[in-house]
């Protein structure tokens, strides 16, 4: 009897390796799997929205939250949009950059007659229909419009020079970047004080 025991006990099935590592491939291709379906499905949700929407972490880049000097607007195809901090000069004047980055899978056309001015400078703050007693003079309004006329490859970034004269030191200003798309981008919004 002590034989059948020993025997019995013998011959049961031990726990082996390949049932742990079976269960925890079937763990990793079913998490897998889950986060392809969230990104699929994410990717999906861009694409009903339209690829010139505003995608932005923290404030939205609208006139009721613009951006400030130094922030990036970005836009879900790709594009990136940084105004520069504005650099005071002795005249008066104030110059700063806008530097477009093509992230997205095809050149980008930013500026064009058919479409709306891409680059607006307005006095005020952002959302503000009129700012009494308010101006702000765009120097080099040609030269901007000329640097945005050739296309922007893939991949490139082109740096427009702006500069500004206000109707007094520490005015705010407004500068509103509309990329042209062939269907709607959104305006993104960039609060600056001059002074």
């Amino acid at each position: 009897m002590d034989t059948e025991e020993v025997t019995a006990a013998e011959a049961s099935p031990a726990a082996s390796p390949r049932g742990f590592y079976g269960c925890a491939i079937a763990l990793i291709a079913f998490f897998t799997l889950i986060a392809l379906g969230a990104h699929g499905l994410t990717e999906f949700e861009k694409g009903l929205d339209g690829d010139g929407q505003l995608e932005q972490p923290g404030l939205s880049g609208s006139s009721s939250q613009p951006l400030g000097p130094g922030t990036t607007a970005r836009y879900e195809d790709g594009l990136w949009v940084t105004v520069s901090i504005p650099e005071r000069h002795d005249d008066g004047t104030y110059s700063l950059t806008v530097t477009f980055k093509n992230g997205s899978d095809e050149e980008l056309l930013l500026g064009e007659g058919a479409y709306p001015a891409t680059l607006d400078a307005e006095p005020g703050e952002s959302g503000q229909d009129y700012a009494p007693g308010s101006y702000v003079d765009w120097l080099n309004r040609d030269e901007s419009a000329s640097a945005l006329v050739p296309p922007l490859p893939e991949d490139e970034e082109r740096t427009v020079p702006v500069r500004l004269k206000p109707a007094r030191k520490g005015a705010p200003v407004t500068l509103e970047v509309t990329p042209p798309h062939p269907g709607f981008r959104e305006t993104a919004h960039f609060q600056l004080i001059l002074g």
